[in-house]
């Protein structure tokens, strides 16, 4: 195989005990090691990891890791203050990563986001290794948009200069969408390079972990006393990126026209949250459940489910962005209610007929939403036919995520 031997040294500032980690990165890591490539995994891992029960968890994580021939080192992420947190997570990493080099006869870098791209740029510059910046998202243009940095401050600036220089560095360059591709590849970084090796990665799920069950939907909806219910699921973290509060607003539109809608929300925490905005709009607790699922029952959750729900704030940074739970909802068998302006996932709708799509939050747009979905509904088993077949076609992590890594592995490796 093409990718026999070479060795890799992948960056993540996300921990592998994170579930991002747990999904985002270890699926592929496991699967491109399938094909040949020798792994040195570098993350940042929250103080969790390092007491407790966090060390046993890394334990045994390192042990599997290595039984895949992955070698897992991790070092402590520090978070405030924040600029200087990150400068020295940067510099331990850097520091770290020039040893596993020579250890390890590193032949490419693989950065996941731009603070390994900062640790990557460091190493290529040094020893000349190949460096693939996986950009993930825009980082500083995410910062604006969330209210969280003022474009033009020295964070942003700072950041957006090693953006340029690791673009301009890069022997490969992997976005999440193909939405974004068009803009980046006209920057001063880019547009000047002849020819950039450039491949889209979408966030995938494995598929073989989502996928639709009817025992297990006989199971959750008895549990739970759905019979008739029409259930529209939002699984995830809520606010921030996520308009909690417009989707609790749609799902008031839903109840008016489907008395027997009811609203499963699958969220780690902030469960009052959820309850205040609901008590707000009217809508009683008869009509909503909250779960914090373990991540190893959310599959269950989502067959029991009819639609899975999205909104995410439309601004320039999301561009760049691919939902994981819409992978995750397709691949359980759901058609999707979600926004425009979300990344390539316009075309999941206008393209694909995957779901139904708001074009902006209002009260007629949420209706013109149900009245789709409700069409989804008249025949269940084919609309959990096609929604499986969309997921495997475009978000499976091995036939899809993993095979266009390869590629890119293997288009860097031969330049």
């Amino acid at each position: 195989m093409a990718l026999d031997g070479r060795r890799v040294l992948f960056v993540s500032y996300n921990g592998m005990l994170d579930p991002l980690g747990q999904s985002q990165v270890l699926p592929y890591l496991r699967e491109l090691g399938k094909r040949g490539v020798q792994f040195t995994l570098l993350s940042f891992e929250r103080p969790p990891a390092f007491s407790g029960e966090g060390k046993s968890r890394c334990e045994a994580l390192r042990r599997s890791l290595a039984a895949d021939d992955i070698d897992w080192r991790r070092l402590r992420y520090h978070q405030t203050p924040s600029l200087v947190a990150t400068m020295f997570d940067v510099a331990n990493g850097i520091r770290l990563a020039r040893k596993l080099i020579k250890q390890k006869k590193i032949e490419l870098v693989h950065a996941r986001s731009h603070i390994p791209a900062t640790i990557a740029l460091a190493l290529k510059r040094q020893f000349g290794v190949k460096l693939v910046f996986d950009v993930r998202g825009l980082l500083a243009d995410e910062y604006v948009d969330a209210g969280h940095w003022q474009q033009g401050s020295i964070p942003y600036r700072l950041t957006k200069m090693m953006e340029r220089r690791a673009l301009a560095a890069a022997d490969g360059v992997v976005t999440l969408t193909e939405s974004i591709w068009p803009l980046i590849s006209q920057w001063d970084s880019l547009k000047d390079r002849a020819a950039v090796i450039h491949e889209v990665v979408p966030c995938c799920a494995d598929l073989d972990l989502f996928k639709f069950s009817n025992p297990e939907r006989e199971r959750r909806r008895r549990e739970l006393g759905w019979s008739d219910h029409f259930v529209i699921v939002y699984s995830g973290s809520i606010d921030g990126w996520y308009l909690t509060e417009s989707m609790a607003d749609f799902f008031a539109v839903v109840l008016k026209q489907k008395p027997t809608a009811h609203f499963l929300w699958l969220t780690p925490a902030r469960h009052e949250r959820i309850r205040e905005i609901m008590e707000k709009r009217g809508l009683s607790g008869r009509s909503y459940t909250v779960i914090a699922a373990a991540p190893a029952d959310v599959a269950s959750f989502l067959s029991a489910s009819d639609a899975g729900l999205a909104f995410i704030k439309p601004c320039f940074s999301k561009l760049a962005s691919s939902p994981t739970k819409y992978a995750e909802y397709l691949g359980c068998g759901l058609p999707l209610i979600i926004n425009s302006g979300i990344g390539d996932s316009d075309a999941l709708i206008t393209q694909e007929g995957a779901g139904a799509l708001v074009a902006d939050f209002t009260e007629p747009e949420y209706g013109k939403a149900v009245n789709t979905i409700e069409k989804f509904m008249t025949a269940p088993d084919q609309t959990r036919q096609r929604t499986r077949a969309i997921a495997e076609r475009l978000f499976d992590v091995r036939t899809v995520g993993v095979s266009r890594y390869a590629s890119l592995y293997e288009r860097v490796f031969s330049e």
